[in-house]
């Protein structure tokens, strides 16, 4: 979808839907209706067709990472050998064949690809670096950033 097209789709009653479900993606629809101020009937289908459209692409739960072994977050920029579609296509192929990345974002700056990944120390990607990411297609060269402390992560849209 387009943005101005996405944005001009959308009134009031829509984006407080939006804001309210991205706070809390468990609200019942007649608790959602009561908040967006609207019939349980109407907040209902203006739900489904934000889902329908692509509004909304899911709702999840957030789980703690350290309660199931994945406290340390790590972040590495990859440097491929070439600037060319053909690479970036292997490389991002072969990323999302990785459960481990949670997040791979093309970057313009020094870097080509930015990756956010969970593991349970540093001992933990010490392995997965060295058997994994240093593998993939036209890889060239990798920095690994360790978070220290997480000051905002996950947010939520402003809108």
């Amino acid at each position: 979808m387009e943005e101005s097209s996405i944005e001009s789709n959308l009134d009031r009653t829509d984006m407080r839907i939006l804001r309210h479900l991205q706070r809390d993606g468990r609200l019942s629809n007649a608790d959602l209706a009561k908040l967006v101020g609207v019939s349980a009937a109407t907040c209902h289908r203006r739900t489904e067709r934000l889902f329908r459209e692509g509004y909304v692409r899911g709702v999840h739960a957030v789980v703690a990472p350290q309660s199931v072994g994945r406290g340390a977050l790590v972040m590495v920029g990859v440097v491929l050998d070439r600037s060319t579609p053909e690479s970036f296509s292997a490389f991002e192929a072969a990323i999302r064949k990785l459960p481990f990345i949670l997040d791979c974002h093309l970057v313009a700056g020094d870097f080509d690809y930015f990756l956010k990944i969970r593991v349970r120390d540093m001992a933990d990607f010490n392995r997965l670096h060295g058997s994994q990411l240093i593998a993939l297609p036209g890889v060239r060269q990798t920095r690994t950033f360790f978070v220290m402390k997480e000051v905002v992560d996950g947010a939520a849209l402003d809108f």
